[in-house]
């Protein structure tokens, strides 16, 4: 069975994931800007037929890229091995699979959301959102597995 999670443990995760989140998007992003310029640096040596080029700091640009690819690699680590399920990491949504009534639904979260208010069946998504009502989860604090 998959983890589960209560509000309240969720509640209390979100400034770690949000964390990790931003550091995955960070990293992806300077991972990217790093592709594009090595990219840039190929194409002006094939335009000028091998022109020079600064080994030290192509050197440098390509370990600046993998370290970032690494960042941003762990990051998503730590996400998923907290059990979290990562939805969309530029828009920053995570579900966190929460027992309500015996069945698993998503307690959904997007980055900017300062708690925890909104759940969505396994199968509806973000546009399925619901706000939290507590006479449906019961007491949310209490963790079931």
């Amino acid at each position: 069975m998959e983890k589960t999670f209560t509000l309240s443990e969720a509640q209390a995760l979100l400034p770690v994931l949000e964390n990790l989140m931003v550091t995955a998007r960070d990293a992806r992003s300077q991972a990217e800007t790093a592709d594009r310029d090595l990219q840039q640096l190929v194409g002006r040596i094939l335009l000028t037929g091998g022109m020079q080029i600064d080994p030290i700091a192509t050197s440098a640009l390509r370990a600046h890229r993998e370290r970032q690819v690494q960042r941003f690699r762990d990051a998503l680590a730590e996400l998923n091995a907290s059990g979290v399920q990562v939805k969309d990491l530029e828009q920053g949504l995570l579900d966190f699979p929460c027992l309500m009534q015996g069945r698993i639904v998503l307690l959904c979260w997007k980055i900017g959301e300062e708690t925890i208010e909104h759940w969505h069946g396994l199968e509806e998504g973000f546009i399925g959102r619901k706000p939290i009502d507590p006479s449906l989860f019961g007491n949310l604090s209490t963790h079931v597995n």
